[in-house]
């Protein structure tokens, strides 16, 4: 009977996520570090009821915005600073414990990084400021080689309060290894791939022109690769393309920002491909939900109120809940996600931390 426990155990342990409802799933906040906050976050989160508990934390300057590895052994978080110590950080993680350690820091070169991203052979920072993407080689043990080169958006957009300097405020992979980054200022989307003999970034063209004065900001995919979905921060609006090759088609454009406050934010599609969601900030702060078509079009169904400033949101992999970072209300929200409408509902389970800007989930 003994030896039949034993083997029955053992069972039991090998059950992938047979234990995940006890441990959760690992999340990471990022927060801006002015009013007392250390800067990285690591908690448990259970994503069967939405609770949270804090498990490490990383004082590191201003990480408004950070990525994972896909092992999730490593963090790469901008210190987004508007000087020469701008950085990109290399931070150790334990998808076990939650335990945080800084390993290295590059200077990004540019100012005020506030995007990256990463396909685990390098690292690509937007610096909004400056108007610039900067290229970090990943070494081997997951740390950052020094800034090779980088990249110039334009000005030129007719709003001459926003749009007077260049700004870059995304630099993503697409799923097909291209590059896409958001010209806020040029109301542009530029495409590039990365060679690795010459170890530089080869312009591959304007992936798409936005309407003068949207200032991009933005984009995402939809989990088959066809569809990206980008918002923009002027204009308030969320634009559908079909994508290929580096290269988008306008398909769709919606009003997200009801208030017209030009605080277009973030924007994530479900895990299910059946819903994409777009927060705005300033006026009516909130997140608005639009059901996706066959055709990968959108028709919008919803709008949930949120804290104020909600700049960053994240939806846990099971697609069970979204949390909102609200900056200026010093806190994330919970709220359940209803999978087969889309609805939000607030769990009241309230996450308090000083200026969170970024919510991500490993799991």
């Amino acid at each position: 009977m003994k030896t039949k426990a034993i083997l029955l155990g053992l069972t039991f342990a090998l059950i992938p996520g047979l234990n995940r409802a006890e441990n959760g799933i690992k999340m990471v906040v990022g927060t801006y570090t002015d009013a007392g906050s250390k800067g990285l976050y690591s908690f448990s989160f259970d994503d069967s009821n939405g609770s949270a508990k804090e498990l490490s934390s990383l004082k590191v300057d201003n990480p408004s915005y950070f990525t994972f590895s896909k092992n999730g052994r490593f963090i790469y978080a901008v210190s987004e600073k508007n000087n020469a110590t701008a950085a990109l950080n290399a931070i150790s993680f334990d998808p076990i414990k939650g335990d945080l350690g800084l390993m290295n820091s590059q200077l990004t070169h540019g100012a005020d990084p506030c995007y990256v991203d990463t396909d685990g052979k390098i690292a690509l920072t937007a610096n909004y400021s400056s108007g610039t993407i900067s290229v970090f080689p990943i070494l081997k043990n997951g740390t950052l080689d020094k800034s090779l080169l980088m990249v110039s958006s334009k000005k030129g957009g007719p709003n001459k309060t926003r749009q007077n300097t260049p700004h870059a405020h995304c630099a993503i992979f697409a799923p097909d290894g291209y590059i896409l980054s958001t010209d806020f200022s040029g109301d542009r989307i530029l495409s590039f791939y990365y060679d690795k003999d010459k170890k530089k970034l080869e312009d591959h063209g304007i992936a798409a022109h936005l309407k003068a004065g949207s200032g991009p900001r933005h984009i995402t995919f939809s989990p088959n690769g066809k569809y990206a979905y980008l918002m923009s921060e002027l204009s308030g609006k969320v634009t559908v393309f079909t994508y290929e090759e580096g290269k988008l088609k306008e398909i769709q454009t919606l009003v997200a920002d009801d208030a017209r406050a030009q605080g277009g934010a973030d924007i994530h599609v479900s895990p299910d491909g059946k819903f994409v969601y777009a927060s705005t900030r300033l006026k009516g702060d909130g997140i608005t939900i639009f059901r996706v078509n066959g055709n990968g079009t959108l028709t919008r169904v919803g709008k949930q109120s949120t804290g104020k400033h909600p700049r960053n949101f994240a939806i846990t992999p099971n697609g069970k809940f979204l949390l909102v970072a609200c900056r200026d209300a010093n806190k994330i929200q919970v709220f359940s996600r209803d999978k087969n409408t889309g609805m939000l509902k607030n769990t009241n389970q309230d996450i308090h931390l000083s200026h969170p800007v970024c919510v991500r989930f490993y799991n």
